[in-house]
């Protein structure tokens, strides 16, 4: 019995850095990502948006697709500021599954929001065919929050289920 705790305790030692750092690589290639669906979005959009015309819900749909970008870009950049892969190898194993829980839940938090997005979307949508005052801005915005949301909503689920491996391979070394 004695023999078999300390092969867990070095296993875990020797393992949990590795598990750590890769942990923090997957979260900073997450922020990539987001960061790329950012810059395409500011990039195109910002080109279409000047090239519409402002009445139409092309010009809205691009108006609010720029708007999504900055915030993605923000929350990019926020993200791989935050990432440390080469500082988290010290992190003892309470921390480090604290640190997975908690990542865990945001990424959760955010395929609510994510889906919230998409009712909102359809709701603008829905209030444009009532709405007597530009009703092309109601579904423009609408438009964009649809993709936008479907894009987050894909991109927050596949995160979760490819972090959460991680989970498991922490849980293993826990005593």
């Amino acid at each position: 019995m004695a023999v078999t705790s300390v092969f867990l305790s070095l296993s875990a030692a020797t393992v949990l850095p590795a598990l750590n750092t890769a942990r923090e690589l997957l979260a900073e290639r997450g922020m990539g990502v987001l960061g790329a669906w950012a810059l395409l979005n500011l990039l195109v959009s910002g080109y279409y948006v000047t090239r519409t015309d402002t009445r139409s819900e092309q010009h809205y749909f691009h108006q609010m697709n720029i708007g999504w970008g900055f915030v993605n870009a923000l929350l990019a950049v926020w993200g791989l500021v935050q990432a440390h892969p080469n500082q988290v190898a010290g992190l003892t194993l309470t921390d480090s599954l604290t640190a997975q829980f908690n990542f865990e839940k945001i990424l959760l938090l955010n395929v609510g929001l994510d889906a919230a997005y998409i009712c909102i979307g359809s709701w603008l949508r829905a209030r444009a065919g009532t709405a007597a005052l530009k009703p092309e801005r109601l579904r423009g915005f609408g438009r964009s929050l649809w993709v936008q949301g479907i894009f987050l909503l894909l991109f927050d689920i596949s995160f979760y289920v490819v972090y959460h491996r991680y989970a498991a391979l922490l849980l293993q070394l826990v005593p």
